[in-house]
């Protein structure tokens, strides 16, 4: 299963630019033995002058880009909390049923529009409170990699 962040925004060089590429990194190889693949994609921000309309835009980008028959999990404080073990069964589960690609959209300084919460399969949050899209990149990338590690039997998840 191929799984995608699809973030609108890019990360420029440094600490957290670095962090998520790690975990990109770290997914890639613990996956491979899963049938799990992981990469980023970015999406521009939209320059349009209301956060209405740059959420339009940013979401048909996202859209548009989707894989056929693609699963989109949609991040947003609105959505549902799992801790890491919930979020490894599910992503198995996806991958056993034979989901081909797995998306996780990301949105921009606004969030995302109802076009792309429509569409989503899935809302997924970090908690209620609201977080910058470099740091949910960071925590996204890094359970995801969690998530390959306890289904592999790995020790980097402790309960």
């Amino acid at each position: 299963m191929r799984i995608t962040l699809a973030a609108v925004g890019r990360l420029k060089a440094g600490p957290d630019r670095a962090l998520v590429e790690r975990y990109v990194e770290r997914a890639g190889q613990a996956g491979r033995s899963l049938g799990l693949t992981m990469a980023v994609r970015e999406f521009p921000e939209s320059r349009a002058g209301r956060g209405e309309d740059r959420m339009v835009q940013e979401g048909a980008a996202l859209i548009s880009a989707l894989p056929d028959g693609a699963r989109l999990v949609v991040l947003d404080e609105r959505g549902p909390t799992q801790t890491s073990q919930e979020f490894a069964k599910r992503l198995g589960a996806w991958r056993d049923q034979g989901q081909r690609d797995l998306v996780f959209a990301i949105g921009g300084a606004d969030g995302h529009g109802e076009a792309v919460r429509r569409r989503a399969d899935d809302l997924l949050a970090f908690g209620a409170m609201t977080w910058p899209h470099q740091i949910v990149r960071l925590l996204l990338a890094e359970q995801i990699y969690r998530a390959m590690t306890i289904l592999s039997g790995h020790p980097y998840h402790r309960d």
